[in-house]
């Protein structure tokens, strides 16, 4: 990490490079001051129908070097999943820090019409964020908690 943002956010450098298929996109950036994530852009070259049920894959035309010790996460928009049933079915789907290939997204739409990505379009959120590797301690028993095993909706509705 580095000093902080103008918004007071931590900030950390990360080196980007565009495709040529996305040079005229902006790079990610948030798109409120309190915004954890930053908004990914589709860089198709044409629009593509999404029908209901398909998955594809969405090119964002970025690569980028993370430093080590951090993850981005790709995140879908809930705008897009609550009005369009646009998903990422694998979210959040993890960038390692070693990844150099492009970002690309899967999209399904889970909706019940189709849907049209274009060129430029927000479809996806980048999320970066520190990444800690456990140093396991095997022991015989755990210690017990209040919770203990329950699971999966053991507290109530909801």
């Amino acid at each position: 990490m580095s000093e902080l943002s103008p918004s007071g956010i931590p900030s950390l450098r990360v080196e980007i490079t565009r495709e040529p298929h996305a040079r005229d996109l902006p790079l990610p950036r948030a798109e409120s001051e309190g915004a954890a994530g930053l908004d990914l852009r589709a860089a198709v070259e044409r629009p593509l129908l999404l029908t209901p049920g398909e998955r594809r894959l969405i090119p964002t035309g970025l690569r980028i070097a993370l430093p080590n010790g951090f993850e981005a996460q790709v995140r879908p928009r809930s705008g897009l999943a609550l009005r369009h049933g646009i998903l990422i079915p694998n979210a959040p789907g993890t960038i390692d820090a070693d990844y150099r290939g492009e970002i690309q997204v899967i999209l399904m739409n889970a909706g019940d019409a189709d849907f049209e990505v274009s060129r430029g379009d927000r479809i996806a959120q980048l999320v970066v964020a520190p990444v800690a590797r456990p140093e396991w301690v095997e022991v015989e028993k755990l210690d017990a908690t209040e919770r203990g095993e329950g699971g999966f909706g053991h507290t109530g509705r909801g």
